[in-house]
Formats: structure tokens, sequence, C-alpha cells
């Protein structure tokens, strides 16, 4: 006999770790403008990230590092207008909490008060502990991120897949527990092997949410460009396209500039 799922009017945090504790999968997509955002929130999608990737999908850049903390709280305001359910994490952007403790936090503030977003994402481990700390002894709610962290990509040199040797395994397993011990209320891993993914998740009684990780893990997060396959040059391996948006939106973009040229848009019944 199969147990109902517990239905939530609107995601909290505590909510996220209520439904870890009932074997409830989590969702997650991306946003960065409101149109995107109330369609997003109105499929009852349980959290909405406000990534740094915005640096990338919106603005072109080859990196996350370019986006400025004015430019998070920009995308982060528009995705909090239009929603009325789902849980708003807003990445903390490259330069804004990793050297300065006292930075962070005032980053932080500043996308909570500016933005209205419910909760900050910081990628690394025992390296930001501080800025952590300070963070949520300020009560602003951290997710956390461990694996590939894309802000240190120049670092890393690649977006390969992340802890496949034993110390590195090891490391992530440690950051993990640290960041739980913290009071991070839940955990991103991106591009690890699905086996050690599934070990933390096991291990941690705050959700996991993986991006590249298995099937494991407590919920599943995605760029919503990517799933809608609104790009063809991002194949990763993990990525499930739902749609083919690109090829829909150019065959329409090129209906509507055929119809304009022949002069057969607007219509009589498209005139006043």
């Amino acid at each position: 006999m199969s147990v109902a799922k517990k239905q939530y009017k609107r995601i909290t945090t505590k909510s996220l770790v209520d439904m870890k504790a009932h074997g409830q999968k989590i969702s997650m997509l991306t946003a960065y403008d409101y149109t995107m955002a109330k369609i997003v929130d109105g499929a009852n999608i349980d959290v909405i990230l406000v990534g740094d990737s915005a640096s990338n999908v919106m603005a072109g850049h080859e990196t996350t590092l370019p986006i400025t903390l004015d430019q998070m709280i920009y995308h982060a305001s528009s995705v909090v207008r239009a929603i009325t359910r789902s849980l708003i994490v807003v990445d903390l952007p490259f330069g804004n909490y990793q050297s300065d403790p006292k930075l962070a936090l005032r980053s932080a503030i500043r996308i909570m008060k500016e933005s209205g977003g419910h909760a900050v994402k910081m990628e690394g481990g025992s390296e930001i502990k501080q800025s952590i700390k300070r963070i949520l002894n300020a009560g602003i709610p951290v997710m956390g991120h461990l694996g590939l962290t894309p802000q240190s990509i120049y670092k890393f040199g690649t977006y390969t897949v992340r802890a496949k040797e034993e110390e590195e395994a090891i490391k992530l397993m440690t950051d993990a527990k640290l960041l739980e011990k913290l009071g991070c209320f839940a955990l991103v891993l991106e591009k690890v092997p699905a086996a050690l993914a599934q070990k933390v998740a096991e291990s941690l009684t705050i959700p996991v949410i993986g991006i590249g990780a298995g099937n494991g893990v407590d919920g599943q997060v995605l760029v919503t460009h990517d799933m809608l396959g609104m790009t063809h040059e991002f194949n990763p391996r993990f990525l499930r396209r739902y749609l083919d948006m690109y090829d829909q939106m150019k065959d329409a973009f090129q209906r509507y500039s055929a119809d304009v040229k022949s002069g057969d848009f607007p219509s009589d019944k498209e005139q006043y």
C-alpha cells in the first residue's frame, strides 16, 4: 500500500529536511527572470535556484566568474516577484565570500534585503567555513555546494567529474559532514560518482541535491534552459532534455519573419 505524499503550500528550508525524512524527492530548477520563474513555480518545482549560471545563460560569458552581486540581486528580485510556492535560493557570486567573512555577511544580507530571496548558496567546504558560520549566525539559511564547483574552474582547469580518487572523495565526505554540522540546510553535489553521492546522502540528515550525481541522492537540479533544449552546445551525460525549444523557437521566428515580409501579418482580424 503506497503512502500519500505530503503536500506543501509553501516550501521552506524545513520542508526540504522534512521531505528527505519522508523519502520524498526534491525538484529544483534555475530561473533568472519573472516570466520563467512564474512558469517554474506554477509547475510546483520545489526549489528555484537563481544561479550564477546566469553569467553563462543570460550574458554569454564563458564562466560564472564575471557576474556581480548587483546583477545577482537584480535577477533574484525578478524571480521573487513571480513565485507563490517555491523556495528561492540565490548563489553568492565569486569574490563575495571566499576571502573575507565580513564581506560574505554583507553580501548575503544585501541579497536577502534587496532581492527577497530565501537563502544563499555557497561553493566550497572547510576553506569557507568562517564565512558560512558568520552568515548562519546572522540567521540567513545556507545551501552548500561540493564536487565540481564552477567558481573554481581555473583551479581545476576542467569541468570533469570530481572526487573519483580516494583522497578527494574522503575530503568531499568530510566537507559534507562539516557543512551539515555548521548548520547548512541542504547540499548540492555536482558531477561526482553516483556511489559516492549516495553514500554522502545516506550519511547526512540534510537533503543532498544532485546534478550529475546519480539517482541515490535526495533530489535533482538542472539548468532550466538546458532541460528545455534552448541550447545545442551543452551536452553533458547527466542532461535530459524535455523539449527541443531551440529548433521550435527558431522555426517560430522564421515563420513570423516570413509573415511580416509577405504582408500576411497582421491580418484584418489583428488590426484595430
